[in-house]
């Protein structure tokens, strides 16, 4: 989600699959789930971390090399933006085909989105299926206490089939160490914290976004939030490529950081009614 556009390039992106009846993501199955299965289908201190989501996997694409828009994967087209896109003009996007939006609401527990609420609303207002997501911060403070701030700023969820969960947005650390200094063990503590009190928050499990390189990386390839929290990957390639521990399919696809739309370029791993369910947690 988050991008220093102006010193490196492009960023990370994630995909989450939930489970089956509580998450919105279908196994095989499960027909009224919100997520197709492989079958069916596709932000610091200082200057906060520039803009949407994104880094790059090292070994798959060089930073600063966007994946042509037509390359454009199956699945229901949707968006993140973030401060870089400043007013985004919703109408167009949607004219364009977009059907859902992550908006960055937070970094760690000391920024804001200036501009979150005509973000937020505005694609919410012509008829998108919208979230706010929160780029994590580990070595600042606890994943709990970031959690919070979601909450508190704009990032909670209601029952209103138009709202998903929240997403995290733990990825390359653009401010220094890879794994922001934190062990395997201690990542996998922090994410822990964090997603749990937003579920206590909430009554919903984040979705995770993240690089299955990175993940390998910082959280031992960890399997242990599959069963719960949706997978937005982010990979800038012609396929999905090998999934983090525990997901078999994903639920978001970042795929590009440029395109047809402002902000960075995804996809859901199936329908809009499917993308509902996700958002209702069941039927609405």
């Amino acid at each position: 989600m988050n991008r220093l556009r102006a010193v490196t390039g492009t960023l990370l992106a994630t995909a989450t699959v939930v489970a089956a009846a509580t998450l919105g993501v279908a196994t095989p199955a499960a027909a009224t789930l919100g997520v197709a299965t492989p079958a069916a289908a596709t932000l610091g201190v200082a200057t906060p971390a520039a803009a949407t989501l994104g880094v790059a996997t090292p070994g798959v694409v060089t930073p600063g090399v966007v994946t042509p828009a037509a390359a454009a994967p199956a699945g229901l087209p949707g968006m993140d933006v973030s401060s870089y896109q400043g007013n985004v003009n919703w109408s167009a996007a949607w004219n364009n085909g977009a059907r859902f939006a992550y908006v960055k609401a937070t970094e760690g527990t000391y920024y804001t989105n200036p501009y979150f609420a005509q973000q937020y609303n505005g694609s919410y207002n012509v008829g998108m299926i919208r979230g706010a997501y929160h780029f994590a911060r580990p070595d600042t403070t606890t994943g709990a206490a970031q959690a919070n701030y979601l909450v508190d700023h704009g990032g909670g969820w209601s029952k209103d089939g138009r709202t998903l969960p929240a997403a995290l947005d733990i990825e390359y650390n653009p401010y220094g160490a890879t794994c922001y200094g934190l062990s395997q063990s201690a990542m996998r503590s922090w994410i822990s914290s964090f997603v749990n009190q937003y579920q206590a928050r909430t009554g919903r499990w984040a979705t995770i976004y993240t690089t299955a390189d990175w993940w390998t990386t910082c959280t031992g390839n960890y399997s242990g939030f599959a069963a719960t929290n949706p997978l937005w990957i982010a990979r800038y390639a012609g396929t999905v490529g090998t999934l983090p521990a525990g997901w078999s399919t994903y639920s978001f696809w970042q795929w590009a950081s440029s395109g047809t739309f402002p902000g960075d370029q995804n996809i859901w791993n199936g329908t809009l009614d499917r993308l509902r369910v996700l958002a209702c947690n069941g039927p609405c």
